[in-house]
């Protein structure tokens, strides 16, 4: 017997059999729709606002925030009322703290209890955020992982560990690339990572290593 349907182009594709949980909650869901506790508009504006948020959002509030004095002092006082500036809603956020780096101060985040994450800003946080060995080592030797991401900092670069809980939620600011005067918003984005918002690394370099 095949494994797998064939589409109206005649390609083959795996069946992929619901698992007991999936079946559930498909289950759950048609019942509330039935009984008019939500509709699938509900369901399908909640799965685009889920898919909206990632670290675009982190990295147009970064790129901001190096461009305009203002903004990233807002931003640093009031880092939710400069997101909903943004168009960003962080509010879900009990506290939400930025950590801007510097010449000689370098911030990192971690979780070590579980993997509390500013989801809004950041979206799904990377499976190694979540993992034992990142929640454990990042504590005890930052500059290590810091070093296995491909980020060495001198000796007298100080390094602090924030460590995330369910109420209070952690973002690095972190230094404007060397070489990137006069860009612009969009284009300052595009130089700012995930990881360089967690702290593990620095932004893109205006120019490739």
């Amino acid at each position: 017997m095949s494994n797998s349907t064939s589409d109206e182009h005649g390609h083959d594709h795996p069946k992929h059999e619901l698992s007991h949980h999936a079946k559930r909650i498909y289950a759950i869901r048609a019942l509330l729709v039935e009984k008019g506790v939500i509709t699938e508009k509900d369901i399908q504006c909640q799965i685009e606002y889920q898919e909206a948020r990632s670290p675009a959002n982190g990295a147009k509030l970064v790129a901001r925030a190096w461009v305009d004095p203002a903004f990233k002092a807002r931003f640093i006082a009031d880092p939710k009322a400069a997101c909903a500036e943004m168009g960003i809603d962080a509010t879900a956020i009990n506290e939400f703290v930025v950590l801007e780096n510097t010449e000689r101060l370098r911030h990192m985040v971690v979780c070590t209890l579980c993997s509390c994450y500013p989801r809004p800003i950041l979206g799904r946080p990377p499976d190694w955020y979540k993992s034992f060995n990142y929640r454990q080592r990042s504590v005890i030797d930052p500059r290590g992982v810091m070093s296995e991401f491909g980020l060495d900092l001198a000796n007298d670069i100080e390094v602090r560990v924030h460590d995330s809980t369910a109420d209070i939620r952690y973002i690095v600011l972190p230094r404007r690339p060397k070489g990137t005067e006069g860009w612009s918003e969009t284009d300052l984005a595009k130089l700012v990572t995930r990881d360089s918002m967690i702290g593990v690394m620095d932004p893109l370099p205006a120019i490739p290593e």
